[in-house]
């Protein structure tokens, strides 16, 4: 990490490691306040913000505008159903993203934190769901 973490941001930090899993600013507040640690949403979201330019968290940004955020520092990949929401992972073993990432970082011109890769389709029964109403 490139700063010094203030007490709000090692606060959401703490939490989001305990969490283990991706999390919305909405539901780490909500989750925040059930352990009694009284932060604004406000400061949530500025404790996020400032966590990810740190590269101690990273975010994914889903099809109906919401962020997740995880502690996990690894690619991400997934498909993401438009008319449900369900976001499902994909294995990693043969991303085609990693040799252009290799190739960005050689540039020397930026540092690569992690990826993320979003496929936007339907999910299956979705697909059933529409060609029926078809």
């Amino acid at each position: 990490m490139k700063s010094q973490l203030t007490r709000s941001q090692n606060t959401v930090l703490k939490l989001l490691k305990q969490l283990n899993r991706e999390i919305s600013a909405q539901e780490l507040y909500i989750e925040l306040r059930k352990a009694k640690l009284s932060l604004g949403l406000a400061t949530v979201y500025r404790a996020l913000e400032a966590l990810k330019l740190n590269a101690a968290i990273q975010a994914r940004l889903l099809s109906n505008g919401e962020t997740l955020y995880s502690t996990t520092q690894q690619d991400r990949h997934h498909m993401t159903c438009l008319q449900c929401g369900t976001s499902i992972p994909i294995q990693d073993e043969e991303c085609p993203v990693h040799e252009l990432e290799d190739q960005l970082r050689q540039t020397g011109k930026f540092e690569i934190y992690y990826h993320t890769l979003e496929f936007f389709g339907l999910c299956s029964p979705c697909q059933v769901e529409q060609h029926s109403n078809a």
